[in-house]
């Protein structure tokens, strides 16, 4: 027989709400919500650990709700009105899920390749950039997302429902700039930071060894600690009136020249 809460008045469903609403309640706990099955399906692959799985029945059937229980996960079906407020979206698909964070520490980065590719934002702020950021590096097939001096809570909801999932299965690190330099330095990357002064065309580098492109805000651009340890600063031209362009857009841009480099040579 499942658990079930029928009221959002639910002390355990309160809990959850702040889970969702807030990130000093997320950091507290070291856990946050995740909505839909595509979701859930990543998570799962890029190792969280699943605590709770909320279903609600007329969307979600009892059948997969009991086969996830094969994973040691707690299981309660809910109400309409308890999903209804714990959905940060209209289409999540009838399950909601209680999951652990994870530490996201430089040295517990993992590379995929032993010429490795890397994307570092510095303090990138809007959730739906990070997300964009993120689906960006996911279709790249990046080694690593650094993301250096954060300003958000990667486990934001907006910044999993931006990048469809991607932050559960790309290898992602969080750490200060000055912590980020020092790491990509100890392992002989070469740093290439994307700024519009004192830069070179992007498409006249050579990415075919260990990289890192690191791109800033479009607000204010890369800290000078990126402009000195890079091999070289870099930019891409541009052809219109305005002189940048959207953050994700840019580092697409990069990260394909450096991928198309390596793939011929």
């Amino acid at each position: 027989m499942n658990k079930i809460i029928s009221s959002p008045q639910n002390p355990f469903i309160k809990q959850l709400t702040l889970l969702k609403e807030k990130s000093r309640a997320r950091k507290k706990t070291n856990q946050f919500l995740i909505e839909g099955k595509r979701e859930l399906s990543l998570a799962i692959k890029g190792g969280y650990t699943i605590e709770t799985l909320l279903f609600f029945p007329d969307l979600f059937s009892e059948s997969e709700a009991k086969a996830m229980s094969t994973y040691g996960i707690e299981i309660i079906e809910i109400s309409k009105e308890v999903f209804q407020k714990l959905a940060h979206r209209d289409t999540t698909e009838g399950v909601i899920a209680v999951v652990n964070s994870k530490n996201h520490k430089l040295e517990d980065l993992k590379f995929k390749n032993k010429n490795p590719l890397i994307l570092v934002a510095e303090a990138p702020e809007k959730p739906g950039n990070i997300g964009a950021l993120l689906r960006t590096a996911d279709a790249a097939n990046v080694d690593a997302v650094i993301i250096a001096n954060p300003k958000s809570d990667l486990y934001n909801p907006n910044i999993i429902r931006s990048s469809v999932g991607c932050v559960f299965t790309t290898e992602i690190a969080m750490a200060s700039s000055t912590e980020a330099i020092e790491f990509l330095q100890h392992y002989n990357f070469n740093i290439f930071s994307a700024i519009l002064q004192e830069s070179q065309p992007y498409h006249m580098q050579n990415y075919t060894l260990p990289t890192a492109i690191v791109v800033g805000t479009e607000a204010t651009g890369l800290t000078q600690e990126w402009r000195t340890a890079a091999k070289q600063n870099i930019s891409i031209p541009m052809q219109g009136v305005i002189d940048s362009m959207n953050v994700s857009v840019a580092a697409g841009i990069l990260i394909f020249e450096a991928k198309r480099q390596r793939d011929f040579k």
